[in-house]
């Protein structure tokens, strides 16, 4: 059975080594290798834990995913949400990022983004309320698609 937990730092090196796995696909699929999540080193990496929240899913002592959020005036960042590309497809992603959405029930707005010809990742954060918000470029081969959704503390209060 595949667990949702709080990431370690000493689960960094494998949450590290597994980011490169799972976004080298979006490197290809744009042709740029130069993106974000695979140019971030293990200490970038490592800095992000004090002020993140790093979740993990994992079965039997191996990690399988990652994602990771901080909240700023109401609004979590939602970001580097990933998948090892076989497990894919499992409903990993998706309790992932339902497992963060619970960490911050006090949020009034839920925000990420992925690259626009990601059209699986559209669909799933689609899938989970996310609406398209904006749209901008990163580089010549990559246009970002920034997706919101309200968060339970922003809900009308009866």
């Amino acid at each position: 059975m595949t667990t949702i937990s709080r990431a370690t730092l000493e689960d960094a090196p494998a949450i590290f080594a597994l980011q490169h796995l799972a976004y080298e696909s979006e490197a290809q699929l744009y042709q740029d290798w130069n993106i974000p999540p695979l140019t971030q080193t293990l200490a970038q990496l490592l800095a992000e834990f004090p002020s993140c929240t790093v979740l993990k899913a994992s079965k039997g002592g191996v990690i399988l995913g990652s994602v990771r959020a901080q909240i700023k005036d109401g609004m979590v960042q939602i970001g580097r949400l990933f998948v090892a590309p076989e497990t894919q497809h499992q409903g990993i992603g998706s309790a992932l990022l339902r497992a963060m959405e619970a960490a911050f029930p006090s949020a009034q707005q839920f925000e990420l983004f992925t690259g626009s010809r990601s059209e699986g990742n559209i669909r799933l954060y689609a899938r989970h309320g996310y609406s398209i918000t904006q749209r901008k470029k990163l580089s010549p081969k990559v246009t970002l698609v920034f997706m919101a959704k309200a968060g339970a503390a922003a809900a009308p209060q009866g």
